[in-house]
């Protein structure tokens, strides 16, 4: 693939491609990583409003995000078991929470499928308690852990 010469002469220089990997090597913030190459903070800030530099920051950025939500896909279903597990605590403080939460993590995840326009139709039967539903489950809940 052929660059024009436009492209050839807008590139990021060594030294923002430098910037950028310590800015989100986690190791130093942001100001320390100015610090530690000579950069101004008003150059960065041109750097930052420049297309180029902006577009490469902003995919740093996304993948970031992606690496994140990864490690919390990844661990999910271990954090989701110990959840459920709390629910059995001798604690009927610990237990009532871990009852909330999973309430709470099932209504968010409904709410969030509706908001990405998929519906409800094909979404688990675990994931179809309405607030109303759920509240009345949480007084059951309660009612159960006072009666024991």
């Amino acid at each position: 693939m052929e660059f024009s010469v436009m492209d050839k002469r807008k590139r990021l220089s060594k030294k923002q491609l430098t910037v950028i990997e310590d800015v989100f090597g986690g190791e130093l913030d942001e100001q320390a990583v100015l610090d530690k190459h000579g950069v101004s903070r008003r150059l960065y800030n041109r750097w930052l409003a420049d297309e180029l530099f902006a577009g490469e920051f902003n995919e740093w950025i996304a993948s970031s995000r992606r690496q994140g939500e990864l490690i919390i896909a990844r661990y999910a279903p271990v954090a989701a078991a110990k959840l459920v597990a709390l629910t059995e605590s001798e604690n009927p403080e610990t237990a009532r929470k871990a009852c909330l939460d999973i309430i709470s993590s099932m209504l968010d995840a409904r709410r969030a499928t509706v908001n990405e326009g998929r519906g409800t139709r094909d979404e688990p039967q675990a994931c179809q308690l309405s607030e109303q539903t759920a509240s009345r489950l949480l007084a059951a809940l309660a009612e159960e852990k006072n009666d024991g």
